[in-house]
């Protein structure tokens, strides 16, 4: 059993933790097969077992929502969960696995509030939720943030409560905030449409120093938009600069500046050929550019700073834009670094992340055909080829290709596996067709009734993922069948539909979901 540690010694303890070296985020995995003793989930007895086992043991619980095909969730499997000091703190906690296409697995997403692949959230062993831990830092950061639900620190909700109502917090408070995934909140600790200006309210009022320069960045990539008074994005444009040419400052906060240099650069400059977003343009190529070939990142991390290059280019440009001006250099860089990449990558698991990132960092580079011979070649290699495919039809439907892009989808939807993500591949292609070949009723028809068949064949065809997928194409398909002479196809599709829900139990939640498509009601979260 764990000793408990003095709530007083907290924040010494988490100071401890962030003063330590950086390390490399890619550890090796232990030579000896060590591994993470996940218990895994897919009903509410599972996650109950496993909450008695912490509560038995006095643990926390820690909870990973993923799926097997997701390049995030492969890239925590390479890069953390097969660290040796992330196995031996695992002992620490209840480690519980819960994957997006066992069967009852939507309906544990809807009890925790998790939807997107991957979340990770530590709960305290009575099940009151501590914090969502980000994917997407380095190890040794994730480390530290888990570190304070370990050690005994209060739940996020309650740490923000106080810093919204002004009250002091700690340094390792202020650190829980700072690094808490918001990307993965759904609405736990602020709305969507609130969390740019309660970010922005935490950086303000957050002594000065890394922390508050973590909370600002995110403040800034969550709006996004440009809209803020000059005087107060000149002011935060130079905080930001400031960043930009720190190396070690940029290096602490690669994973926000990475992902978001688009956002960050429209929500601290005008639009346009400015003075000011040029040379703000320019700062940040040079810092990413660093970041691109820093060894201490994972490939993952690197690739995600050339694409945040590229994004830069873009930043004007419409989004479905087929070509985009690229130095030369940075074209050459690209090629080479995708061709190590697949030349050098062993790992499944990291193989998975990386190509998928690099594919798509090719097709933003206007480098289309590169990125459909990556694809195909990795197609055999892939633990989830499906994923690569509906990559491949997303780059042929850019290029305007409709045969191609839809015969992608098809593919991808037949050779997809698991309950819930053979509906999202279905749904896709479902979509597909009706924005591409809107004039083939008696295939979208065919291909419609066939997903929602398989819906109702299944234990949680109408639960959380797979009900918002379902939503998505439901509303897609009422509009074409609202014009174009295809109600009748509609009519048939709600008779079909119709049978599905009458098979399931009018107590049972699910029904409601189901008789709500093809008629208007639910819509998609």
């Amino acid at each position: 059993m764990r000793a408990e540690l003095p709530a007083r010694l907290l924040p010494l303890v988490l100071a401890a933790l962030l003063a330590l070296p950086a390390v490399p985020a890619l550890a090796a995995a232990p030579a000896d097969g060590a591994a993470v003793a996940w218990l895994p989930a897919a009903a509410d007895a599972d996650v109950d077992r496993a909450f008695a086992q912490a509560r038995s043991e006095k643990k926390p619980l820690l909870l990973y929502w993923g799926a097997s095909w997701c390049p995030p969730c492969n890239q925590l499997k390479a890069t953390l969960f097969n660290r040796r000091d992330f196995i031996e703190r695992s002992q620490a906690f209840v480690a519980v696995h819960v994957d997006g296409d066992r069967p009852g697995a939507q309906k544990l997403g809807a009890r925790f509030k998790v939807r997107g692949y991957p979340t990770m959230v530590l709960f305290t062993p009575e099940g009151t939720e501590i914090t969502r831990l980000p994917g997407e830092v380095d190890a040794p950061q994730v480390m530290a943030v888990l570190q304070l639900g370990l050690a005994g620190g209060r739940p996020a909700k309650a740490v923000l409560q106080d810093a919204l109502a002004g009250k002091p917090l700690t340094a390792s408070e202020w650190q829980l905030l700072a690094f808490y995934s918001w990307d993965t909140d759904e609405d736990q600790l602020a709305p969507a449409n609130l969390r740019a200006a309660q970010l922005a309210r935490l950086a303000a009022a957050c002594p000065p120093g890394e922390t508050q320069t973590r909370l600002l960045l995110k403040a800034l990539a969550a709006a996004g938009d440009g809209q803020h008074p000059p005087a107060a994005g000149a002011m935060q444009r130079q905080r930001v600069l400031a960043v930009l040419a720190d190396a070690s400052a940029a290096r602490s906060h690669m994973d926000v500046l990475t992902a978001n240099a688009a956002e960050i650069t429209r929500a601290v400059s005008t639009k346009g050929k400015s003075a000011e977003r040029g040379g703000l343009i320019d700062a940040y190529d040079a810092a990413l550019a660093k970041l691109s070939v820093d060894a201490s990142l994972s490939r993952a991390d690197r690739v995600g700073a050339l694409i945040g290059r590229v994004d830069l280019a873009r930043i004007d440009l419409p989004k479905e834009a087929k070509t985009v001006l690229l130095r030369p250099a940075l074209i050459t860089q690209i090629r080479e670094h995708v061709a190590r990449d697949d030349r050098e990558i062993v790992d499944g698991y990291e193989r998975q992340a990386v190509i998928t990132a690099d594919a798509y960092l090719l097709s933003q580079a206007g480098l289309m055909a590169e990125s459909d011979r990556l694809l195909e070649a990795n197609l055999a290699k892939s633990h989830s080829p499906f994923y690569l495919m509906s990559d491949l039809a997303e780059n042929a439907k850019q290029r305007g290709d409709k045969s191609a892009a839809l015969g992608w989808y098809e593919k991808a939807w037949q050779t997809s596996v698991g309950p819930a993500t053979r509906l999202q591949w279905g749904s896709s292609y479902v979509r597909a067709l009706v924005e591409l070949a809107p004039q083939d009723a008696p295939r979208i028809e065919r291909v419609a009734g066939s997903v929602f068949a398989e819906a109702g064949d299944q234990q949680a065809g109408f639960e959380e993922r797979s009900a918002r997928a379902l939503q998505r194409m439901s509303q897609q398909l009422m509009a074409w069948g609202a014009k174009g002479g295809h109600a009748a196809s509609l009519r048939q599709l709600q008779r079909q539909l119709g049978g599905v829900c009458a098979k399931i139990d009018a107590a049972d939640p699910q029904r409601a979901a189901c008789e709500g498509l093809l008629r208007g009601g639910g819509k998609p979260a």
